[in-house]
């Protein structure tokens, strides 16, 4: 910036493009396309420091900041993963064991799901074998025919849980695996091991 920016030793005012007024004891940035008052301390105007930038001059700068301010945010953030992250998982084998725990919720799930679809197939006999006595399904009584739409509904619900929990075991696989390619880094550098990032690090899950 020009030698019109050199602090000075009074106090600067100016209006900004919001229509607020600005005090401050050096040039204010948020001015630096219109001019500022430089006043004595007596109040009276020592000097007025003409704009330092245009105003597409001062729209750049601002998205230039707005971008380095978003930077220096993601990689705050970043770090305070990797720090959650280390804290978590110290080690691969806590991160194993942690995979294990996920993945077999989802199992239990399936087994309870199988093992009533075993229960539903025997009372889908059941409800043949009272089927039978009768010559078509045209003759089934009202109640039967409720009987089997509800088997039906029910495995068919079972079937779907299963397909859930499947869905699930491959997005807890994923999310172990991204959360491993991560941890490898981050353990051989805190291990004090000279190795470099990945080119490209899987999407960091968030950390429960």
């Amino acid at each position: 910036m020009g030698s019109s920016w050199a602090q000075g030793t009074g106090i600067y005012v100016c209006v900004d493009a919001k229509g607020r007024r600005l005090t401050s004891d050096r040039p204010i940035l948020e001015c630096l396309d219109r001019e500022q008052k430089e006043l004595n301390a007596s109040g009276t105007v020592r000097r007025v420091v003409p704009p330092s930038l245009t105003a597409p001059e001062r729209a750049a700068w601002e998205e230039r900041e707005r971008q380095a301010n978003e930077a220096r945010m993601r990689q705050e953030e970043e770090r305070r993963i990797q720090r959650a992250l280390l804290t978590r998982y110290p080690n691969q084998t806590v991160h194993d064991m942690e995979r294990g725990k996920a993945l077999h919720a989802a199992d239990d799930v399936i087994a309870l799901a199988e093992r009533r679809l075993a229960e539903l197939a025997g009372e889908r006999k059941a409800l043949e074998a009272e089927a039978g006595f009768y010559k078509t399904q045209a003759q089934w009584p009202a109640k039967l025919k409720r009987q089997f739409e509800d088997h039906d509904q029910q495995v068919a619900g079972q079937h779907r849980l299963i397909a859930t929990q499947a869905e699930e075991k491959k997005r807890i696989h994923a999310r172990f695996d991204a959360e491993l390619a991560r941890l490898k880094v981050l353990w051989a550098r805190a291990n004090g091991a000279t190795v470099a990032a990945p080119a490209t690090l899987p999407p960091a899950a968030p950390v429960r």
